[in-house]
């Protein structure tokens, strides 16, 4: 990974999960990333799948039919903690691309829509990926890395 000119800012995990709860992708976008365990992971995205639909049932608002603008299920769409950010992308078919990030990191929205771009245009155009599977894709994960190179140079810049 490059190094960060700015440590305190910048993207800090992707996960993909896919409809029934299963992490089907994840990547370290930085150096301040947390390191542990693949098991952990796992736990990570099936758990707050769980949370994005328990958050939905549980909502004191209904959006009209449950849907969000886009027509997705309502749940989750961004925690905001002490120390992290996280952002939840579903889809129409109920994949979530989640990015975390830390708190001050501008454009978490146009990277998750630019990284479920990079997701149907890599992967499942795909002739052997295989829906609901691990993405093992190499041109996949070098454009997140580009992407992730591309949000970090236009953060020194505005700055």
């Amino acid at each position: 990974f490059a190094s960060r000119p700015n440590a305190k800012m910048g993207f800090l995990h992707l996960f993909i999960v896919n409809q029934s709860g299963g992490l089907i992708y994840h990547r370290p976008l930085g150096p301040l990333a947390p390191r542990i365990g693949t098991n952990d992971w796992l736990r990570i995205g099936s758990t707050f799948h769980s949370l994005h639909a328990i958050a939905a049932e549980a909502a004191p608002v209904r959006l009209p039919g449950n849907k969000t603008i886009n027509g997705c299920p309502d749940g989750i769409e961004e925690i905001e903690a002490g120390g992290v950010v996280v952002k939840c992308l579903q889809t129409r078919t109920d994949v979530k691309f989640i990015l975390t990030a830390a708190p001050g990191t501008l454009d978490m929205d146009q990277a998750l829509k630019e990284i479920y771009v990079l997701y149907a245009d890599f992967t499942l155009k795909n002739p052997f990926y295989e829906i609901d599977m691990p993405i093992r894709c190499e041109l996949f994960t070098e454009g997140v890395d580009a992407l992730v190179e591309r949000f970090d140079r236009s953060l020194i810049s505005k700055r």
